[in-house]
């Protein structure tokens, strides 16, 4: 697998994953934290990330919308963030 390396034994929590900003590295937007993950049930890997889509008011009278990114555009984690590349449809 390319892209995020890790030595033999290390790993990261999903709270950890939780407390991490999401952003998009096309257009430098903040897409938020991440809620939850989707994963394969057949190899157990990570196949995509959820992130709610902010509403109006800090998140008030949001219309339940959410981002799914796959796995395959993540393209660095770091200790603050997680950068990914992702191209929205208009």
């Amino acid at each position: 697998r390319q892209g995020v390396r890790c030595k033999e034994g290390e790993g990261m929590r999903l709270c950890e994953l939780e407390n991490k900003e999401v952003i998009n590295a096309c257009d430098c937007k903040k897409l938020g934290y991440i809620v939850d993950l989707i994963i394969d049930e057949c190899n157990g890997c990570i196949e995509a990330l959820v992130i709610p889509k902010a509403g109006k008011l800090c998140g008030l009278f949001c219309d339940g919308s959410e981002y799914i990114i796959p796995f395959k555009c993540i393209r660095k984690i770091g200790e603050d963030i997680i950068l990914v590349e992702v191209h929205e449809e208009k």
